[in-house]
């Protein structure tokens, strides 16, 4: 049933995720080992019975498998590879211009702020998206790609996205976030953090306060973070705030570690 997917000219978000799920047998995210050979071979043998040539991304993507034999890839990648229905991913991503519209999208989003953006919150971005793009739809594939944008980034399979998680979304150049993965501290070093930052005890931190902490930040991590990019960290990050008022709870988003 997979392979048969396979040799569509452009293939759903449904029957994306079907091809997933066959070649990922083990589940752990990943295509690899015999179960990438089996995919490169059924993807070859599809596409050569529906008359269909190889894409430049399919060739790109062959010829790395060829210089490298322990090569694996992600959900995310794979959509990169195969040509999926309007390439939904690529379109959601082309409607986040910056990190910071990001951020506010977010913060709209997380209607609860519960700090996760839930599957009917993820419908109401997406649908949204959609109707900024003056993209017609309907419910059936908005559902469609609200299961498949979900099953896409939920990468601890909890059902709903943390900010980390959505923020792949974005293309990597525009996703600050990923630099901050490696400066994140557990919930105890963060609170005295934010208690030393925010200097007059307000229990938030202004555009000052997180500007000290962010330079403090960046001088510490100097191969993840760079100086150059202050504003670009911190209007993001203010993106965040309630009328220019940064709470501990918003910036744990970003600076705390899991528990």
């Amino acid at each position: 049933m997979a392979s048969s997917f396979l040799q569509g000219v452009e293939i759903s978000a449904t029957q994306f995720l079907h091809i997933f799920q066959h070649y990922d047998k083990d589940g752990n995210g990943f295509i690899e080992g015999k179960e990438l050979q089996s995919f490169i071979r059924e993807l070859q043998q599809a596409r050569r019975q529906a008359g269909l040539e190889l894409t430049d991304q399919m060739k790109a993507f062959l010829q790395e498998c060829e210089k490298n034999a322990d090569r694996k890839i992600g959900i995310v990648e794979l959509v990169q590879i195969l040509p999926t229905e309007e390439n939904f991913l690529l379109f959601f991503r082309q409607q986040l211009k910056s990190c910071t519209e990001f951020m506010q999208a977010w913060r709209r989003y997380d209607a609860d702020h519960s700090g996760y953006i839930e599957a009917d919150e993820l419908k109401n971005f997406l649908k949204d998206l959609l109707l900024k793009a003056q993209m017609t739809y309907d419910d059936k594939k908005l559902d469609e790609y609200t299961a498949a944008t979900l099953k896409i980034f939920d990468s601890n399979g909890d059902g709903k996205l943390c900010l980390a998680e959505m923020a792949r979304l974005l293309p990597d150049e525009q996703n600050f976030l990923l630099r901050f993965q490696g400066v994140k501290m557990p919930r105890k070093e963060f609170n005295k953090v934010f208690e030393l930052y925010d200097r007059d005890e307000s229990g938030y931190m202004d555009e000052t306060e997180l500007d000290a902490l962010l330079k403090h930040l960046c001088e510490k991590n100097k191969k993840a973070l760079e100086e150059a990019d202050l504003p670009l960290y911190k209007s993001s990050i203010m993106a965040l705030s309630d009328g220019g008022k940064l709470y501990r709870t918003e910036l744990a988003l970003v600076l705390c570690a899991d528990d």
